[in-house]
């Protein structure tokens, strides 16, 4: 099996504090933490092997666990029955060879490497000695005060291109850093004090997790059966998952003659067949996400939940076919106790109203009723249920996540679309939901974007004219109509969606102590100025970058704009800078005397290297949030939204303050939003994405930002 790297929690016993290593490593494990390396220098052998034995018991093979350095120890462990799956080494530890050999074939074996000499070294290996490479420091790091110089992430990015094994990126890594080292070749990030000093470690990987999904192409896996007339089973899926943005994979299950009009005949393989299948696929591949649909029979079920078990994908939805339309069963009695043990395997599951009321055990009268019977089954599985009202009489068909563990319940609306060619839509939402989770995001948010796809889907489905029975959804209705007419996307809905998209990044930043300070006056005037000293490193940057942005414009007058944009950064608002950080001195080497940030070398990292890939689409994405982001806040500060009245005069931080909301700050503001959007109108769907990336990354950089004063408290 293919080790998945993406989120390496390295653990650190002094920043987990009170909470230990075992309880912080359990909460990140459930927080989407892929792989565990247990690392305690100052640990005994003995009680390193205690340690792996517990954290082996904590995780239960939802994620990969090796220990540093420590490979006696972890023989130890393994001949004590727990799950160690291998060791990582730096250049002075425990030979790889005979880590290696003491192992065996199948552990996984990492070692540090940060220059050619080590990757010279490592060529010289017999071949398969490891299996991946620790790279870094990425950037100075406290946990690691005998680090090497650190690479940055263009130093990363030239050892990976010249490694012939996976490397994963170490040492100072934030979250902001996930979409330029995985560009860079990262197959993973190794995060230890962003993880081990969190409040709540969960939510601290799951922001990991899905940042880290966010910035890739998913690698989804349909478990389905065939229907050779493409409207459903494992055609629909993957017609569903390149819809979505991911790339899609398919096991059969079973093999199915039937077309619009019905179904005439199944054939199902031999289980050693199936598993054969999934073997194939999860020895080569790291799979992101897991869609699984018909499942005939108790055996295949069984097969199916086994490899689950030993391969662990981090998204696991299951669409239970196990009720026709009809209302036949599909299944029998053993095969449906199989399918209710396997739905604890998954994060979501997505059954008709039919299917709902067989694994809930209830009648299913209305609406009400169907809530009830999610909940019941969310609670007996541990997964959210997504209720289906598809089959509801009535002008309304509506859809609802439950989550009985949080005790939520979101949702959605939507009137009956008048057609009759509905055949795969089961098959189609859950695929789609299901690449939605893999590219990172929350379970509301993927359910409402599967259902904007579906219903644009189903809204089309009558011009294919498929077969004389119910026909199947249009799939790729959206992207054909896109693409045979772009100019026809609104460039200002363009831009209105892609701040809807970032609600919860301006919702962060809106609860930041930072702002809240600076909204009522009472932020350390240290803080202030060590945020002024960054801010003016930043601009001085910022500047050269928008320049960039004036060179490739295609017009005069865009042009015109960011020239002029470029010269308000370097004139206007340094020279505002100056007359705190400096007063009296002007704009000069006073101004830019701090060191910068890691947060402000990572959000000018990103910007630079927008810039320099030529592409003025992108580049026009990533700069927009510093516009937008500090005129929409600099207006709600001035309005008072933050207190209970509109901003003081005498407020201490009110001549700064006044120049993000600033008429023509807010016009100049306008003026790039537009411009953002022309471009991305023009652009196909797959670079209208890669814009949103740009845009959305460049925003938690201005999170960061704005977070950095009071998480670093130091001196300007």
């Amino acid at each position: 099996m293919i080790a998945d790297l993406s989120v390496y929690l390295v653990t650190d016993p002094a920043l987990c504090g009170a909470r230990g290593v075992v309880e912080t490593v359990r909460r990140a494990v459930e927080g989407g933490v892929r792989i565990v390396q247990l690392r305690d220098k100052d640990a005994s052998d003995a009680e390193t092997t205690a340690q792996l034995i517990e954290l082996s018991r904590v995780i239960d093979g939802r994620a990969l666990l090796v220990v540093n350095d420590r490979l006696d120890a972890a023989l130890a462990a393994r001949a004590a029955g727990a799950r160690v799956d291998g060791v990582h080494l730096g250049q002075g530890d425990e030979s790889v060879i005979r880590a290696r050999a003491e192992l065996g074939p199948d552990a996984l074996i990492g070692l540090t490497a940060n220059s050619a000499e080590h990757l010279a070294a490592v060529g010289r290996l017999p071949e398969g000695t490891v299996d991946y490479l620790g790279v870094g420091v990425i950037r100075p790091t406290s946990t690691k005060p005998d680090h090497p110089p650190a690479l940055g992430i263009d130093g990363f990015a030239a050892v990976a291109a010249a490694s012939r094994l996976p490397c994963v990126a170490i040492g100072g890594v934030g979250i902001d850093d996930l979409g330029a080292l995985r560009a860079a070749g990262a197959a993973g990030v190794a995060v230890v004090s962003a993880l081990c000093a969190a409040d709540d470690p969960r939510t601290a990987a799951e922001g990991f997790a899905g940042r880290w999904r966010a910035a890739g192409v998913p690698r989804v896996l349909s478990i389905a059966g065939s229907d050779p007339s493409g409207g459903a089973g494992i055609q629909a899926d993957l017609k569903s998952i390149a819809a979505s943005g991911g790339y899609g994979m398919a096991v059969l299950t079973a093999l199915t003659a039937q077309n619009t009009t019905g179904v005439r005949d199944v054939h199902v393989p031999p289980t050693g067949f199936l598993r054969t299948q999934l073997d194939a696929i999860s020895d080569d591949i790291i799979v992101d996400a897991v869609k699984i649909g018909m499942l005939a029979n108790a055996d295949v079920i069984r097969t199916v939940a086994e490899w689950l078990d030993e391969t662990r994908p981090p998204i696991v939805v299951i669409d239970p076919v196990m009720v026709a339309t009809s209302g036949d069963r599909l299944l029998d009695g053993e095969a449906e106790h199989e399918l209710a043990r396997l739905l604890t395997r998954a994060q979501l599951i997505t059954p008709n109203l039919g299917e709902l009321a067989v694994l809930s055990g209830r009648e299913i009268d209305g609406w009400e009723d169907a809530l009830a019977a999610a909940s019941d089954l969310s609670a007996s599985t541990g997964a959210q249920v997504l209720v289906k009202g598809g089959h509801l009489e009535g002008d309304e068909a509506p859809d609802a996540l439950v989550d009985a563990a949080e005790g939520e319940t979101t949702e959605f609306g939507g009137v009956r679309i008048p057609t009759t060619h509905t055949h795969g839509t089961g098959c189609s939402l859950s695929s789609a939901v299901a690449t939605h989770l893999a590219r990172g995001a929350a379970p509301a948010a993927a359910v409402g974007a599967a259902r904007s796809w579906l219903r644009e889907s189903l809204t089309a489905a009558d011009a294919l004219q498929v077969g004389r029975g119910n026909g199947p959804v249009h799939h790729f209705a959206g992207l054909w109509s896109r693409a045979a007419a772009p100019a026809s996307v609104d460039p200002a809905s363009l831009t209105a969606e892609w701040w809807e998209r970032i609600e919860g990044t301006r919702r962060e930043i809106d609860e930041l102590p930072f702002i809240r300070a600076l909204a009522d006056g009472t932020l350390d005037q240290t803080a202030f100025r060590f945020y002024l000293a960054q801010d003016a490193l930043y601009l001085r940057e910022y500047a050269r970058v928008l320049a960039a942005a004036s060179r490739l414009a295609p017009t005069s007058a865009e042009q015109a704009f960011w020239a002029g944009s470029a010269q308000g950064s370097i004139v206007g608002e340094l020279e505002l800078h100056a007359s705190w950080l400096a007063p009296g001195a002007g704009v000069g080497a006073s101004t830019f005397a701090a060191t910068p940030s890691p947060t402000t070398t990572a959000y000018l990292d990103h910007l630079r290297s927008t810039a320099f890939g030529g592409d003025y689409a992108e580049l026009v994405a990533a700069v927009l949030p510093c516009f937008w982001l500090y005129t929409d806040l600099g207006r709600r500060l001035q309005s008072g939204e933050f207190g209970d009245e509109a901003m003081d005069p005498a407020h201490p931080y009110a001549d700064w303050l006044a120049t993000y909301a600033d008429p023509a700050f807010e016009e100049a503001t306008a003026q790039a939003i537009a411009i953002a959007g022309t471009a991305a109108a023009s652009a196909g769907p797959d670079a209208r994405n890669r814009l949103f990336r740009a845009f959305a990354v460049s925003s938690g950089h201005e999170r960061a930002f704005f977070a950095a004063p009071l998480d670093a408290a130091l001196p300007v």
